[in-house]
């Protein structure tokens, strides 16, 4: 049987990282699409490197996608790469934009000219139910999005399903809700909590700097989620999933129980600044994952306090090894 190849845009982040990881599991040939840049930053995938295979490509550029699927003639795409932090998307909406979402026609159209067998994941987001108009959110709900980065992603989710009802390809999109790790960026506000819990118990810090401490979130474990993404891609229909916990969780039940795992009361170290609130809040996002259950069969494995103290034990390593 021929060895099933993929390619992954966004090898290099959370997710692509952790995709990686299943793919080579599943016995796959994987790829990733890397751009060119004067700073490498593989430390995700540095064990993995010998194991896959990087080739340069970007999402700006319409021919270098079009050149890397002649060369390695992929089964299936996961496009996992965008200008993916939130607060950026509003100093960088252009660069979002282009990255985010006319990413998404770029390979798409790749695929259309290449070959239409190929099949196509696209990343979207909760971030794209913004200003929620229901709630749980599922695949039916509105959306209202509250940011550049969402704006964007509701372009590159509705394309997908514009190119699968229009040129019949096989192309899926993911709804996932916020999903952490311990390879999660250290701007995102998840990472900030775990790794500064971990700086001050170190005596490494004094405090920690945060926006909304009442925003809402459904927050679940990268590791699961990518199973979700592979999961759908096998389906014999292409259809769109919300994969979610269906928990909600603010961003102070977050530091509680990350400074509880290092013996500290957050209350004494969390200070708000007024700085990093976005220009238009998300207060509440929690998903109904109800259709991935039925059709995918899919569950969630890792529960909200075991990720958090999972990221918390991590960067306690982290940190321990720099000193």
């Amino acid at each position: 049987m021929t060895q099933r190849r993929a390619l992954i845009t966004g090898i290099t982040g959370q997710d692509g990282s952790y995709l990686a990881e299943f793919l080579l599991e599943k016995g796959y040939r994987v790829y990733g699409m890397v751009r060119r840049s004067s700073s490498d930053h593989f430390e995700r995938i540095a064990h993995l490197e010998d194991r896959i295979e990087l080739r340069e490509g970007d999402l700006l550029d319409q021919l270098s996608i079009i050149t890397l699927l002649h060369a390695i003639e992929p089964h299936e795409i996961y496009n996992l790469a965008a200008q993916s932090f939130v607060p950026t998307s509003w100093e960088q909406p252009i660069l979002t934009s282009e990255a985010t979402a006319l990413g998404v026609t770029r390979m798409l159209e790749a695929i259309r000219v290449v070959d239409r067998s190929i099949r196509f994941y696209q990343a979207s987001s909760s971030e794209m139910f913004g200003k929620v108009r229901e709630s749980p959110q599922n695949e039916k709900t509105p959306f209202y999005p509250r940011s550049p980065y969402g704006v964007a992603k509701v372009y590159g989710h509705y394309l997908t399903v514009n190119y699968r009802e229009s040129y019949g390809l096989h192309a899926v999109s993911g709804i996932l809700f916020n999903h952490e790790s311990p390879r999660r960026g250290r701007q995102f506000v998840s990472r900030k909590i775990t790794l500064g819990a971990a700086a001050i118990k170190l005596g490494l810090a004094t405090e920690l700097r945060l926006g909304n401490l009442d925003a809402k979130r459904d927050w679940g474990y990268a590791g699961d989620y990518v199973d979700a993404m592979w999961t759908m891609m096998q389906q014999s229909t292409p259809d769109d999933f919300v994969i979610a916990t269906g928990e909600t969780h603010t961003v102070r039940e977050l530091c509680q129980i990350a400074f509880a795992r290092v013996g500290l009361d957050w209350a004494k170290y969390v200070v708000v600044d007024a700085t990093h609130v976005r220009p238009a809040e998300v207060d509440l996002l929690i998903g109904d994952a109800g259709k991935a259950r039925r059709v995918l069969g899919w569950r969630q494995k890792v529960s909200f306090r075991e990720l958090v103290e999972l990221m918390v034990d991590a960067d306690l390593r982290e940190l321990h090894a720099r000193r």
